[in-house]
């Protein structure tokens, strides 16, 4: 069963922006974000920002800005999802991440859980999309892909920057390894955006390490993009979500200021728009790449 993110219409596949909520955590008393007090207005501002959903818990504010939602849970054994897709779905959420297992599981019990969670999300006829994530069952290529070839209907929310980062993903043939996560990319129909480089999962755009990894997360999102668009229907839409963590959750990095303290290197607020054009770059040269 085809089981998709859709508006139901005949309007032409597309990326849409959500944020995920963690974004605007803890930021800076300097950052350019909108403020937050008064959550009618703060949605507002995402709207006008060019976000059209959000990643994380619906509340009446993001409901009366007519904000899109996408969950996010975590399962670790059959039969935890059903409860959740089932309120997700009630509760009009478009779709769900899901951190799945702790990554120490064998290939039966990996199995046990993907088909649980493909069943439920059939039956419910509601998106249920695997995060590629450091500690669950997608945390090394080789098992995700070992993964996709059992159960090639699984699809993902795709943060590459577990994969980059964690496994050091410039340590070898670029290339190579980009061939290996063609069934991956096929699959992905949302991403968390994060840029990190070889070392550090999240840094500054700006700096000096981050122009080749920019280019190498240009590759990565621009095939999923092009896997998107390869099976797209019309009404269909794929979610792009700058993830830009905070620093107590030791994401985004702190630089010792003038003062002796520690305070953030950049604005996450303003990352996360570059992130969204960046993606957006990355869904038109799919989109062309398709075309010619």
């Amino acid at each position: 069963m085809r089981v998709a993110t859709t508006d139901g219409s005949r309007t032409a596949p597309r990326l849409l922006p959500f944020l995920n909520l963690g974004n605007l955590v803890d930021l800076p008393s300097w950052s350019q974000a909108p403020a937050q007090q008064d959550p009618d207005a703060l949605h507002r501002a995402l709207r006008t920002a060019g976000f059209v959903g959000i990643n994380g818990d619906a509340t009446p504010a993001s409901r009366a800005a007519g904000m899109l939602h996408a969950a996010g849970g975590r399962v670790n054994r059959p039969g935890e999802v059903a409860a959740l897709a089932a309120r997700w779905r009630a509760d009009g959420y478009a779709c769900a991440i899901l951190h799945v297992g702790w990554g120490h599981e064998d290939d039966a019990a990996v199995d046990a859980i993907v088909r649980d969670i493909l069943a439920v999300s059939a039956g419910e006829g509601f998106p249920l999309f695997i995060e590629t994530h450091r500690a669950t069952i997608t945390q090394d290529t080789w098992r995700t892909v070992r993964l996709v070839e059992r159960h090639p209907d699984v699809r993902f929310n795709a943060d590459f920057s577990h994969w980059y980062t964690g496994l050091e993903m410039v340590y070898g043939d670029w290339q190579d390894k980009l061939a290996f996560l063609a069934p991956v990319f096929e699959r992905v129909r949302f991403f968390h955006g994060r840029i990190g480089n070889s070392g550090c999962i999240q840094m500054p755009l700006s700096h000096p390490s981050m122009p080749k990894a920019i280019g190498h997360f240009r590759e990565l999102w621009t095939r999923s993009c092009a896997g998107f668009l390869r099976s797209a229907q019309p009404g269909e839409w794929i979610g792009f979500a700058p993830e830009l963590l905070f620093p107590s959750i030791n994401y985004a990095p702190t630089w010792r200021d003038a003062q002796g303290g520690y305070d953030e290197a950049s604005d996450r607020w303003i990352e996360a728009l570059e992130l969204v054009r960046i993606a957006g770059e990355c869904f038109a040269a799919a989109g062309s790449q398709a075309r010619a």
